[in-house]
């Protein structure tokens, strides 16, 4: 108890810097490390650790990143490459370790600070004042910091959709008013003053995912609430211009990119980054390129005028290009998994940790929302604190075989 007191306020301090400049949440996840490692009870938390589902994806996504380094070739990237790739692998671990009220700490510094960003956004948007420093990328764009606040503000309405369905179906209306009046908030912060198609295709997505999740046994009233719900989400886009615009743009940004256009607008980036990076894969399947090897290949394949990327924009193909199919496999495994275990667990819990989980899997899939700190150390950190709370404290890997491969479940046979 006494090491947990410990280490909740450094799980809460990471949780309260997750929209701070990225250094800032370097500083807080390199603060709880050493919390962990200096309050003691390692050995429970490394039981922990080997007994939950996630331990073996991780665990072959390391060493398969390890095999590459070791006997691939090496450029100027690989070790900024290594030092990200084993990032991702240490922050799901840090996550994974806490105990669930070190958990809930961490969320709550979470939700503290994301609900003083909306009211300061506000605020700056409507009396105004100076635009302090550590709040820049959550007031206006200024790059990847500010998509990573986009989507931890997703994260918030995509929970708030779960918990206003919940207290529906509980018969506490006003909390589920309370609920989804945050929804059309970050709508409107995702929209307007950090604009995001991926924080917006990821909200449309997890909203009727939520549905599915709550409702999956009950197909008929399923069946009227996605109804419903499609009719009021296509009702809110076509008299949305801004978002009706971006979805069209980003149409026919892909459009100009087939017909062979070349420019920086982010899906044309996206086609030939895909294209290229896929053919990387295809030209050496098993082993990849090496740790470090995409920006090399990109500039060997990649058209001139965007030779200054240093990341494909989809972290599966980042993995692929450079340890494999077997490396992207991994990392998609990881993903999968934080999603089928969240699915599996039929409460208001799996449902925040499944909408979580599936922001930073499509996040992973059209950015590059773990390789790059900026989105990926707070991102990744969030999803995986929900996906902690989600598992009950005897979750095993092994309640995922079958019962006649689980130690000691075979019976006897009879005499």
């Amino acid at each position: 108890m006494q090491r947990s007191l410990i280490v909740r306020p450094a799980a809460m301090f990471w949780g309260l810097t997750v929209f701070m400049p990225v250094g800032i949440t370097y500083v807080a996840a390199v603060l709880l490390l050493a919390t962990l490692l200096c309050a003691g009870g390692l050995r429970e938390r490394a039981q922990r650790l080997r007994s939950n589902p996630m331990w073996w994806p991780v665990m072959a996504y390391v060493a398969w990143t390890l095999v590459i380094l070791a006997f691939g070739p090496h450029y100027a990237e690989t070790g900024s490459n290594l030092f990200h790739g084993l990032r991702i692998a240490l922050t799901i671990l840090m996550a994974l370790a806490l105990t669930r009220e070190e958990a809930i700490w961490a969320v709550r510094g979470f939700w503290l600070m994301g609900l003083v960003n909306i009211v300061m956004i506000g605020l700056f948007y409507s009396v105004g004042f100076p635009l302090w420093e550590p709040w820049r990328g959550v007031i206006i764009l200024i790059g990847n910091k500010s998509i990573s606040n986009a989507l931890l503000f997703t994260i918030m309405a995509a929970s708030a959709v779960v918990y206003g369905l919940q207290a529906l179906v509980e018969h506490r209306r006003w909390q589920a008013l309370a609920a989804f009046a945050l929804v059309p908030a970050v709508i409107a912060i995702i929209s307007l003053n950090l604009p995001s198609r991926t924080s917006l295709l990821a909200l449309l997505l997890a909203i009727p995912a939520a549905c599915v999740h709550q409702w999956r046994r009950q197909l008929k009233v399923l069946a009227v609430v996605l109804v419903i719900g499609g009719a009021v989400a296509a009702a809110a886009l076509w008299n949305t211009p801004i978002v009706q615009q971006k979805f069209a743009v980003g149409i026919q940004e892909i459009e100009a990119a087939k017909a062979g256009e070349i420019s920086e607008a982010s899906w044309v980036v996206r086609y030939y980054m895909y294209r290229d990076t896929a053919r990387m894969i295809i030209d050496r399947p098993l082993t990849g390129w090496g740790i470090g090897a995409w920006t090399e290949q990109w500039h060997l394949r990649g058209p001139k005028l965007l030779d200054y990327k240093n990341m494909p924009h989809n972290d599966f193909l980042w993995m692929g290009s450079q340890a494999g199919v077997p490396g992207a496999l991994t990392l998609i495994v990881i993903m999968l998994m934080a999603l089928w275990l969240a699915w599996r667990r039929d409460d208001q819990a799996g449902r925040l940790a499944f909408v979580a989980t599936l922001i930073m899997f499509i996040a992973t899939s059209v950015n590059s929302a773990l390789r790059d700190a900026q989105i990926g150390l707070a991102l990744l950190w969030v999803a995986m604190v929900y996906l902690r709370l989600a598992q009950a404290p005897g979750d095993s890997w092994r309640d995922l075989l079958p019962v006649a491969l689980r130690r000691g479940s075979v019976a006897a046979p009879a005499q």
